[in-house]
Protein backbone atom coordinates (compact mmCIF):
# COMPACT_ATOMS: atom_id res chain seq x y z
CA UNK A 1 0.00 0.00 0.00
CA UNK A 2 1.57 3.46 -1.07
CA UNK A 3 1.71 6.51 1.76
CA UNK A 4 -1.21 8.15 -0.30
CA UNK A 5 -3.53 5.47 0.40
CA UNK A 6 -2.86 5.21 3.83
CA UNK A 7 -5.92 6.78 5.79
CA UNK A 8 -5.57 7.42 9.51
CA UNK A 9 -8.10 7.99 12.24
CA UNK A 10 -6.73 10.92 15.01
CA UNK A 11 -9.10 10.38 18.13
CA UNK A 12 -7.73 13.23 20.54
CA UNK A 13 -10.22 15.91 22.46
CA UNK A 14 -7.10 18.20 22.49
CA UNK A 15 -7.43 20.23 19.41
CA UNK A 16 -3.83 21.71 19.31
CA UNK A 17 -2.24 18.42 19.78
CA UNK A 18 -5.03 16.76 16.87
CA UNK A 19 -3.60 19.15 14.33
CA UNK A 20 -0.22 19.13 14.91
CA UNK A 21 -0.53 14.98 15.09
CA UNK A 22 -2.27 15.17 11.37
CA UNK A 23 0.59 17.44 10.06
CA UNK A 24 3.70 15.50 11.12
CA UNK A 25 1.48 12.33 9.68
CA UNK A 26 1.07 14.75 6.13
CA UNK A 27 4.51 14.93 5.79
CA UNK A 28 5.04 11.19 5.06
CA UNK A 29 2.10 11.21 2.66
CA UNK A 30 -0.71 10.08 5.10
CA UNK A 31 -4.25 11.19 4.91
CA UNK A 32 -5.42 12.15 7.95
CA UNK A 33 -9.25 12.10 9.74
CA UNK A 34 -9.70 13.75 12.84
CA UNK A 35 -12.12 13.02 15.60
CA UNK A 36 -12.30 15.04 18.83
CA UNK A 37 -15.20 13.05 21.22
CA UNK A 38 -15.52 9.38 21.39
CA UNK A 39 -18.81 9.72 19.39
CA UNK A 40 -17.82 11.23 16.36
CA UNK A 41 -15.19 8.42 16.54
CA UNK A 42 -17.77 5.75 16.18
CA UNK A 43 -19.20 7.36 13.39
CA UNK A 44 -16.33 7.63 11.45
CA UNK A 45 -15.19 3.84 11.67
CA UNK A 46 -18.43 2.57 11.09
CA UNK A 47 -18.58 5.18 7.96
CA UNK A 48 -14.64 4.49 6.57
CA UNK A 49 -11.69 2.08 6.39
CA UNK A 50 -8.74 2.73 7.58
CA UNK A 51 -5.31 1.80 8.01
CA UNK A 52 -4.39 2.88 11.38
CA UNK A 53 -6.58 4.51 14.48
CA UNK A 54 -4.27 7.10 17.27
CA UNK A 55 -6.71 7.21 20.17
CA UNK A 56 -6.26 9.13 23.38
CA UNK A 57 -7.95 7.13 26.27
CA UNK A 58 -9.73 9.82 28.32
CA UNK A 59 -12.30 11.02 25.34
CA UNK A 60 -15.63 12.95 25.60
CA UNK A 61 -18.56 11.19 25.07
CA UNK A 62 -17.31 7.35 24.52
CA UNK A 63 -14.06 6.26 26.01
CA UNK A 64 -10.78 5.09 24.49
CA UNK A 65 -11.61 1.66 26.25
CA UNK A 66 -14.83 1.38 25.16
CA UNK A 67 -13.99 2.08 21.57
CA UNK A 68 -11.73 -0.70 21.62
CA UNK A 69 -14.37 -2.63 23.50
CA UNK A 70 -16.45 -2.10 20.42
CA UNK A 71 -13.73 -2.42 17.80
CA UNK A 72 -12.83 -6.07 19.44
CA UNK A 73 -16.52 -7.21 19.30
CA UNK A 74 -16.83 -6.11 16.06
CA UNK A 75 -13.90 -7.84 14.91
CA UNK A 76 -12.56 -4.98 13.03
CA UNK A 77 -8.92 -5.71 12.91
CA UNK A 78 -7.41 -1.90 12.29
CA UNK A 79 -4.41 -1.10 14.23
CA UNK A 80 -4.43 1.22 16.96
CA UNK A 81 -1.77 3.19 18.51
CA UNK A 82 -2.51 5.04 21.96
CA UNK A 83 -1.31 7.91 22.96
CA UNK A 84 -2.29 8.95 26.88
CA UNK A 85 -1.22 10.78 29.30
CA UNK A 86 -2.46 7.59 31.78
CA UNK A 87 1.09 6.03 32.35
CA UNK A 88 -0.19 3.36 34.57
CA UNK A 89 0.60 -0.82 33.84
CA UNK A 90 -2.75 -1.20 34.69
CA UNK A 91 -4.00 1.11 31.91
CA UNK A 92 -1.66 -0.23 29.30
CA UNK A 93 -2.60 -3.91 29.91
CA UNK A 94 -6.23 -2.88 29.69
CA UNK A 95 -5.35 -1.19 26.35
CA UNK A 96 -3.38 -4.53 25.32
CA UNK A 97 -5.76 -6.73 26.48
CA UNK A 98 -8.47 -5.07 24.00
CA UNK A 99 -5.93 -5.32 21.37
CA UNK A 100 -3.63 -1.91 21.40
CA UNK A 101 -0.96 -2.61 18.74
CA UNK A 102 1.58 0.12 20.65
CA UNK A 103 0.97 3.13 23.77
CA UNK A 104 2.87 6.04 23.56
CA UNK A 105 2.53 7.87 27.21
CA UNK A 106 2.36 11.69 26.97
CA UNK A 107 4.26 14.08 26.65
CA UNK A 108 6.09 12.43 23.59
CA UNK A 109 7.67 13.54 20.88
CA UNK A 110 6.11 14.15 17.53
CA UNK A 111 9.29 11.74 15.41
CA UNK A 112 8.77 9.23 17.71
CA UNK A 113 4.89 8.66 17.25
CA UNK A 114 5.46 8.73 13.51
CA UNK A 115 8.17 5.80 13.79
CA UNK A 116 5.67 4.17 16.04
CA UNK A 117 3.13 4.22 13.78
CA UNK A 118 5.23 3.61 10.83
CA UNK A 119 6.54 0.13 12.22
CA UNK A 120 2.73 -1.08 13.47
CA UNK A 121 1.88 -0.32 9.51
CA UNK A 122 4.92 -2.47 8.68
CA UNK A 123 4.00 -5.03 11.01
CA UNK A 124 0.37 -5.32 10.36
CA UNK A 125 1.32 -5.78 6.35
CA UNK A 126 0.07 -2.45 5.50
CA UNK A 127 3.41 -0.90 4.03
CA UNK A 128 6.96 -2.61 3.40
CA UNK A 129 9.78 -2.60 4.93
CA UNK A 130 11.81 0.36 5.42
CA UNK A 131 13.51 -0.47 2.13
CA UNK A 132 12.66 0.83 -0.70
CA UNK A 133 14.28 -0.51 -4.39
CA UNK A 134 14.53 0.24 -7.69
CA UNK A 135 16.95 -1.88 -9.93
CA UNK A 136 21.11 -1.73 -8.22
CA UNK A 137 19.15 1.56 -6.03
CA UNK A 138 17.88 1.10 -2.33
CA UNK A 139 16.29 3.90 0.19
CA UNK A 140 16.05 3.08 3.45
CA UNK A 141 13.74 5.26 4.76
CA UNK A 142 13.89 5.06 8.42
CA UNK A 143 18.05 5.26 8.44
CA UNK A 144 17.60 7.98 5.37
CA UNK A 145 20.13 6.59 3.20
CA UNK A 146 20.57 5.98 -0.18
CA UNK A 147 23.00 3.16 -1.86
CA UNK A 148 23.29 2.47 -5.51
CA UNK A 149 25.50 -0.22 -7.09
CA UNK A 150 27.22 -0.29 -3.49
CA UNK A 151 27.65 3.54 -3.43
CA UNK A 152 26.52 5.98 -0.98
CA UNK A 153 24.39 8.93 -2.69
CA UNK A 154 23.82 12.25 -0.55
CA UNK A 155 20.90 13.90 -0.97
CA UNK A 156 19.12 16.91 0.60
CA UNK A 157 16.24 16.82 2.36
CA UNK A 158 13.53 17.48 -0.55
CA UNK A 159 15.63 15.36 -3.07
CA UNK A 160 15.54 12.49 -0.76
CA UNK A 161 11.62 12.94 -0.70
CA UNK A 162 11.30 13.85 -4.36
CA UNK A 163 13.10 10.38 -4.84
CA UNK A 164 10.78 8.28 -2.27
CA UNK A 165 7.86 9.48 -4.43
CA UNK A 166 9.35 8.17 -7.34
CA UNK A 167 10.19 4.69 -5.53
CA UNK A 168 6.69 4.73 -4.08
CA UNK A 169 4.76 5.10 -7.32
CA UNK A 170 7.72 3.65 -9.46
CA UNK A 171 6.68 2.65 -13.53
CA UNK A 172 3.67 5.41 -13.37
CA UNK A 173 3.69 8.18 -15.07
CA UNK A 174 3.77 11.58 -12.40
CA UNK A 175 2.78 14.86 -13.44
CA UNK A 176 4.24 17.96 -12.72
CA UNK A 177 0.94 19.08 -11.17
CA UNK A 178 0.99 15.65 -9.12
CA UNK A 179 4.56 15.62 -8.09
CA UNK A 180 4.39 19.58 -6.85
CA UNK A 181 0.92 18.73 -4.78
CA UNK A 182 2.59 15.79 -2.78
CA UNK A 183 6.40 16.59 -2.44
CA UNK A 184 5.88 20.76 -2.03
CA UNK A 185 2.82 20.45 -0.76
CA UNK A 186 1.18 23.21 -3.23
CA UNK A 187 -0.88 23.66 -6.28
CA UNK A 188 1.18 23.49 -9.40
CA UNK A 189 1.74 26.65 -10.93
CA UNK A 190 2.13 26.38 -14.55
CA UNK A 191 4.79 29.45 -14.21
CA UNK A 192 7.23 27.94 -12.43
CA UNK A 193 9.96 25.51 -12.91
CA UNK A 194 10.52 24.04 -9.56
CA UNK A 195 9.71 20.68 -10.41
CA UNK A 196 12.22 20.48 -13.82
CA UNK A 197 15.25 21.55 -11.60
CA UNK A 198 14.89 19.41 -8.55
CA UNK A 199 14.56 16.42 -10.98
CA UNK A 200 17.62 17.42 -12.94
CA UNK A 201 18.90 18.04 -9.27
CA UNK A 202 18.30 13.95 -8.66
CA UNK A 203 19.27 12.54 -11.85
CA UNK A 204 22.82 14.36 -11.36
CA UNK A 205 22.66 12.38 -8.00
CA UNK A 206 21.28 9.01 -8.95
CA UNK A 207 21.89 8.70 -12.80
CA UNK A 208 24.54 10.94 -14.09
CA UNK A 209 27.64 8.45 -13.06
CA UNK A 210 25.29 5.02 -13.89
CA UNK A 211 24.80 3.56 -17.62
CA UNK A 212 21.43 2.08 -16.54
CA UNK A 213 18.74 5.15 -15.99
CA UNK A 214 15.77 5.56 -13.81
CA UNK A 215 14.45 8.55 -14.11
CA UNK A 216 12.93 8.97 -17.47
CA UNK A 217 10.75 12.41 -19.08
CA UNK A 218 7.49 11.43 -20.60
CA UNK A 219 7.18 13.90 -23.49
CA UNK A 220 4.09 15.88 -22.85
CA UNK A 221 2.91 13.55 -19.36
CA UNK A 222 5.38 13.83 -16.87
CA UNK A 223 8.62 11.70 -15.57
CA UNK A 224 8.47 8.01 -14.40
CA UNK A 225 11.26 6.24 -12.40
CA UNK A 226 11.11 2.31 -14.67
CA UNK A 227 12.27 -0.28 -12.44
CA UNK A 228 13.05 -3.00 -14.81
CA UNK A 229 14.59 -5.36 -12.08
Amino acid sequence: MNPEQIRVLVIEDEKKLAHAIRRQLARVEYEVDLAYDGIQAQKLLQKHEYSLVVMDINLPGISGFEILETLQASANKVPVVIVSARDKIDDRLKCFQLGTDDYLVKPFDSAELVARIGAVLRRSGIIPASALRAGDLVMDVVQRTVIRNAKSIDLSPKEFKLLEFFLRNKNQILTRRRIAEKVWGYTFDTGTNIVDVYISYLRKAIDDAFSKKLIHTIHGEGFMLIDQA
